[in-house]
């Protein structure tokens, strides 16, 4: 891409410094709301440029936003950079080289919902980056950025960063809060949902780090000029993490609507050894897996076009499967991590990956016969539907689809007769 958005620290060198920020116009957009703009203008313009969520989901991000009651303070600001779900690495680079323009963003979303307060979760394993935003944070400071009466204005902001330790499922948002206040991190029932009861059970808004990082750029150049990039009901640009059985895996930054095709060959340099494409997951361990061909290698990559593969674009963490690749043995792999990564509230998840850990993992030592590839496809689809939060739904995707789609592989693996004990 011969623009960046999101990841401009590649073209514009030492980016991460605020001198050179504010050189590139940093800033201006969070002056520009704080002084002239209303809050309620702010949201609607980042209604009109149609953001969406880039944690997953792809909510409208203007609509989460307004959904903050008028009536009930105060207000709160949580930055999710709880990034763990397997093959996704793209806020860590957003973070660790363009950390003032997600902060900015940050800011103006602050702003926005008038919060004075705002928090980073960050996964637990990225100490190291909790520690540089809190230095960035205090230059913020420093420079009359951040802090008390901003611009000669009635409006504050403050902001902290918190340490998650570890846990996959505090990335689901109301675990995160649970979290953020001190407490297990599980997820919560809805409703009520965290615009109107949130952190300290006060409306709160919670936001992808990638998602923030385009605020500032819609705020500066208008929801108009961001629709010049991308779809129509998905705008602006996408940062792709890319790995798997890939030449050249890595963070790619991309309007939505780009192919597959373009993606894995054309970025990510193809297929090692020329071995023959498989499948693609297109949200990490959280995928359903999509067989490719050619009219799948031609399929635009947007919230709308992979919903006839029965799959998400999720957090675009595409992994690239290959020909040597068993789908028995990927599917043991990822219902082993979220077994592990079950928080254990609500028994269809907490049991369910369970078992179906135990059965996949007979599967793939050849302890286990075709009966047990249909009871493992039968816990998956009990499972569905049932869990507390998309956790156990998510466990869930892989072993159905690639049971479905490439039962042959599970055929390959298994004993033609039943074995018991």
């Amino acid at each position: 891409m011969s623009e960046y958005l999101i990841l401009r620290h590649r073209a514009i060198p030492g980016l991460e410094r605020l001198p050179v920020y504010l050189e590139h116009q940093g800033f201006a957009a969070f002056k520009k709301a704080v002084m002239e703009l209303p809050p309620a203008q702010v949201i609607q313009m980042v209604k009109d440029s149609g953001l969406r969520g880039r944690g997953g989901a792809g909510f409208p991000t203007g609509l989460k936003w307004s959904f903050l009651p008028n009536d009930l303070w105060p207000h709160y600001v949580v930055a999710n950079a709880d990034e763990s779900e397997p093959g996704t690495f793209k806020d860590r680079e957003i973070m660790e080289s363009n950390p003032f323009q997600f902060l900015e963003g940050l800011m103006i979303a602050a702003y926005a919902v008038q919060a004075n307060v705002a928090y980073i979760y960050i996964r637990g394993e990225y100490w190291h980056i909790a520690r540089w935003l809190d230095q960035k944070i205090a230059e913020l400071e420093q420079a009359g950025l951040l802090g008390e009466r901003l611009f000669g204005t009635d409006y504050s902001l403050r902001i902290y960063t918190h340490l998650g330790a570890g846990a996959y499922i505090c990335g689901e948002e109301t675990a995160l809060l649970e979290s953020l206040e001190g407490k297990l991190g599980q997820p919560r029932l809805r409703p009520p949902f965290p615009a109107t009861a949130g952190l300290y059970n006060r409306p709160t808004v919670v936001n992808n780090v990638e998602t923030l990082a385009n605020v500032p750029l819609i705020v500066l150049n208008g929801p108009a000029w961001y629709h010049n990039y991308g779809t129509d009901k998905s705008p602006g640009t996408k940062v792709f993490s890319l790995s798997g059985c890939v030449n050249r895996p890595g963070n790619y930054e991309l309007p939505f609507g780009v192919t597959f095709r373009e993606l894995i060959f054309e970025h990510g340099g193809g297929v090692p050894e020329g071995r023959t494409l498989k499948a693609v997951m297109t949200a990490g361990a959280s995928s359903v897996l999509i067989p490719m061909d050619e009219s799948v290698l031609d399929t635009p990559m947007d919230y709308e076009s992979l919903n006839k593969f029965g799959g998400s674009l999720g957090s675009a963490s595409v992994i690239v499967l290959d020909d040597s690749v068993n789908m028995a043995w990927l599917t043991q792999k990822t219902v082993n991590f979220f077994k592990h990564e079950s928080c254990g509230k609500c028994t269809p998840c907490r049991e369910g990956t369970y078992w179906m850990n135990r059965l996949a993992e007979r599967i793939v030592r050849g302890k286990a016969g075709l009966r047990e590839v249909e009871l493992l496809y039968q816990v998956a689809r009990q499972m569905q539907g049932k869990c507390l939060c998309a956790l156990g739904e998510f466990s869930t995707l892989a072993v159905v689809s690639s049971i479905d789609r490439f039962r042959a592989d599970f055929e390959a693996v298994v004993t033609k007769e039943p074995i018991y004990g």
